[in-house]
């Protein structure tokens, strides 16, 4: 016999953007929400009665009304105002849970001025946050980004590893260091100045990645970690995954040439994978 287990059900990749105009100066985001609910939807399933279901599309209209009537400065806010919403208005629903990205669009430098009203994408990463609460609990907002693509071409080595028979790789103590990284961290509480915060945190991993005289991503990736959390008290741990995106060195030796780290062939795949919590 066949029973129903856990389950929710939402509406996704819904994207939005938002100006917020402070005189002449303009704020740009551009967000891709995601709304998750958890309640009393069993019959929905078991018995084909849609009388506990909010339609998904009403889901997404919410999101831009809300939105437009919002004074959340930062998608943290806004993802829990969202969600207090659906809390507060369906009685039969006993879990909101809230996620967004958001593009790194970053305000243009024009003759070292910046441009009030003009942005220009920063790269492919995205932040993100997600917060969730049920009924009569604190939200439990947590953050990060994605496709943080950073490299450095020098202070990275790999050397005394195991080696067996199938072992090619050799040593290197002067290697290109890349990566497409990606974080979350957690919260320690739902009422923070969170785009402060999350500044501190990225300023911190980039500083240390730079300067980190690196004996493999293992190393480098937790002295990452603890350096945010020495520059955000605010946070309990943080996440961080961090493939290693290989640059190999280029065999010219059939041309008559030698190549003393100058020309490499980028390998997206396969790739190492690296990934750790550093908690306090």
């Amino acid at each position: 016999m066949a029973k129903l287990g856990e389950n929710r059900y939402g509406k996704a990749r819904v994207r939005l953007s938002r100006i917020t105009r402070k005189g002449d100066l303009h704020e740009f985001e551009e967000w891709t929400v995601r709304v998750l609910l958890k309640g009393d939807f069993e019959t929905s399933f078991t018995e084909a009665d849609n009388s506990s279901i909010l339609p998904t599309d009403t889901m997404k209209n919410t999101v831009y009304s809300l939105a437009r009537a919002s004074k959340a400065e930062t998608m943290e806010e806004f993802a829990m105002e969202l969600g207090n919403h659906f809390l507060a208005n369906f009685a039969h629903v006993n879990e909101a849970s809230i996620e967004i990205s958001d593009k790194a669009w970053e305000r243009l430098i024009l003759d070292g001025h910046a441009e009030p009203t003009t942005f220009k994408l920063g790269g492919p990463e995205l932040y993100t946050t997600r917060a969730v609460r049920s009924p009569g609990q604190p939200w439990a907002v947590t953050s990060g980004f994605e496709s943080l693509t950073i490299l450095k071409t020098t202070k990275s080595a790999f050397t005394g590893y195991i080696q067996d028979r199938l072992t090619t790789l050799k040593p290197a103590t002067d290697r290109i260091f890349g990566t497409s990284a990606s974080a979350t961290w957690d919260y320690a509480a739902p009422n923070l100045p969170f785009n402060e915060i999350r500044s501190r945190i990225v300023a911190a991993l980039l500083k240390t990645f730079a300067e980190h005289d690196s004996m493999s991503v293992q190393h480098t990736l937790f002295d990452m970690g603890k350096a945010a959390l020495d520059a955000a008290p605010e946070i309990a741990r943080i996440t961080l995954t961090m493939p290693n995106i290989h640059h190999l060195l280029a065999n010219l030796s059939s041309f008559g040439q030698d190549n003393p780290n100058h020309i490499f062939v980028p390998a997206d795949e396969p790739h190492g994978y690296i990934e750790a919590t550093v908690e306090r």
